[in-house]
């Protein structure tokens, strides 16, 4: 356990360069939740680095660039039909904003085949990403610095899911972040566009939906939170306008399908199980009931509770509404509902 330190921590007064003083700001640098603005800057330098290390020193790791590269080569000659747009993994199985962003990664990247440039975008993609968890971190002040040093220096996967593996996990995570970005400073409908542009490129993003549901709920009351839902709804629909006007069933079938099974090779969690027990529908059901049992034991039990519970939460109106700051934010969107 780290040792408990007020907040703030006491500032040392500066009277030379003495080993009471460094102590002071080793432990405030450390442990202070308030001071993770200090090692954002000699963080993000430390980490334009180590990508341009890893890229130059460890080897690329093919998995899905080149299937990503040819699901998209068809959508750039004209196919916008989903049934007949596959790579070397299988079907095209990403929403349409997926399509368009990694569209432009083809162009850049001289049809996929240049992968050292590549690797560069997706370094940029992390430093960016990095900067808009950091800004997060400091207006909720909930951690202290030394988890950023941690998240920073010793993960080796989040690294890789980046320059190394080029997944389309990251692209999607930045404009999850952009939009909780929004959510703290009360930029909703922002923030609601973004969310939404997330949810087009990667349907994971839908886990957050639950909690961006209550907080929409909580901050507006029933009423008001029907235009911000409507806007995700409508970004959908444009982004995936010329797949629905030719090939609607194909679309909606293959860019949210909810049935799909996942290789057990590609597993990490559950990599303890037998291939056939991973693979079977009744453990899937299983995880899925699990998950929701989970989801609306916390939804009932912890968020809606401190608010006089959900027929509570759906009578507010709009001036009556909570004021959420920063820390419920975070603790709503990042923590609990993942």
């Amino acid at each position: 356990m780290p040792p408990l330190i007020k907040d703030p921590i006491e500032k040392p007064i500066n009277t030379g360069w003495t080993l009471h003083y460094f102590k002071h700001l080793l432990l405030d640098l450390t442990f202070n939740p308030r001071s993770i603005a200090k090692i954002c800057l000699p963080l993000l330098f430390f980490e334009v680095i180590l990508n341009i290390v890893v890229i130059l020193k460890v080897s690329y790791t093919e998995i899905d660039w080149e299937a990503y590269m040819s699901e998209v080569e068809g959508f750039i000659n004209g196919t916008y039909d989903y049934s007949k747009l596959k790579g070397a993994t299988g079907p095209l199985v990403y929403p349409a904003g997926f399509v368009y962003i990694y569209s432009v990664l083809y162009m850049m990247t001289d049809s996929g085949r240049n992968i050292l440039i590549a690797q560069y975008i997706f370094a940029i993609l992390y430093l960016i990403n990095l900067v808009l968890v950091m800004n997060i971190y400091r207006k909720t002040a909930l951690v202290p610095p030394y988890v950023m040093i941690i998240i920073c220096c010793t993960s080796y996967r989040i690294h890789s899911i980046y320059i190394l593996r080029m997944f389309n996990d990251p692209v999607a995570m930045l404009f999850l972040y952009i939009a909780i970005n929004f959510f703290i400073v009360d930029y909703w409908m922002s923030g609601c566009a973004f969310f939404s542009l997330a949810v087009s490129i990667k349907m994971n993003i839908l886990l957050f939906a639950p909690a961006l549901l209550i907080l929409l709920l909580l901050r507006f009351g029933l009423i008001h939170t029907i235009p911000k839902l409507a806007l995700c709804a409508i970004i959908q629909v444009v982004l995936a306008a010329p797949f629905l006007l030719n090939y609607p069933h194909a679309y909606l079938t293959r860019s949210f399908d909810f049935g799909r099974k996942f290789f057990f090779k590609w597993t990490v969690n559950w990599r303890f199980l037998s291939e056939e027990f991973f693979l079977n529908r009744w453990f899937h059901t299983v995880l899925l009931l699990v998950h929701v049992l989970v989801l609306t034991a916390f939804i009932l039990r912890r968020w809606l509770r401190r608010n006089g519970g959900l027929k509570a939460v759906l009578k507010i109106k709009t001036t009556k509404r909570c004021e959420l700051d920063a820390k419920d934010i975070l603790y709503y969107c990042m923590l609990t509902v993942q």
